[in-house]
């Protein structure tokens, strides 16, 4: 199983605006190391939760349709948009689309599922690596669309950054924040795909 970026967002969840409020920071001094902050930020809090933040488009990788549990297959990266298409190699070894008659998108559940249609099923697939691409749409749109609880987390986790430049912090005792930007990322995160 293999997750591509085919298409990435246009812009990331946060503004370098409020990455500076945050931190009380003025002047462009610092800007470019801020917005490298934000870059990180981003995509901890994407692995972390397992949600794509602002719309990209992915391509899932899988080596067949088996091994599904009750007919459905799950697709990283909440909130599901759209699936753009699903293609594989049938048992002949020819590259075919599945027709999008033939399976419905459930969007409404996290991780998104994709399904057969009433009266279908997967279709074979040739036993090999890679025969199943499903390209799919996630995100929850635009910035002002990313829940607030998701974007104060990453604005800890810049403050955290911005603060400690190394991975190590010699001569003081530190005790993480007890509803921190980990912990409010967590109640963002979705069941681990499967």
């Amino acid at each position: 199983m293999a997750l591509s970026l085919i298409t990435p967002p246009a812009f990331e969840p946060l503004s370098l605006g409020e990455a500076k409020d945050h931190l009380r920071v003025t002047g462009e001094t610092q800007d470019a190391f801020i917005s490298e902050l934000i870059v990180a930020a981003t995509a901890f809090a994407e692995s972390f939760t397992g949600r794509a933040l602002i719309t990209q488009t992915r391509e899932l990788v899988l080596d067949g349709f088996r091994g599904f549990h009750e007919r459905h297959c799950e697709l990283p990266m909440a909130p599901l948009q759209s699936v753009t298409s699903v293609t594989y190699t049938d048992t002949a070894g020819v590259s075919q689309v599945w027709d999008a008659s033939k399976y419905q998108v459930d969007t409404d559940s996290q991780p998104g599922r994709l399904v057969p249609a009433f009266g279908e099923v997967f279709p074979s697939t040739r036993a090999e690596l890679n025969t199943v691409r499903i390209r799919f749409v996630a995100g929850y749109g635009n910035p002002d669309d990313v829940p607030g609880l998701i974007k104060r987390g990453m604005l800890f986790l810049v403050g955290h950054l911005f603060a400690h430049r190394e991975e190590e912090v010699i001569g003081t005792i530190t005790s993480e924040m007890k509803f921190g930007g980990r912990n409010l990322l967590a109640i963002y995160r979705v069941p681990s795909f499967s």
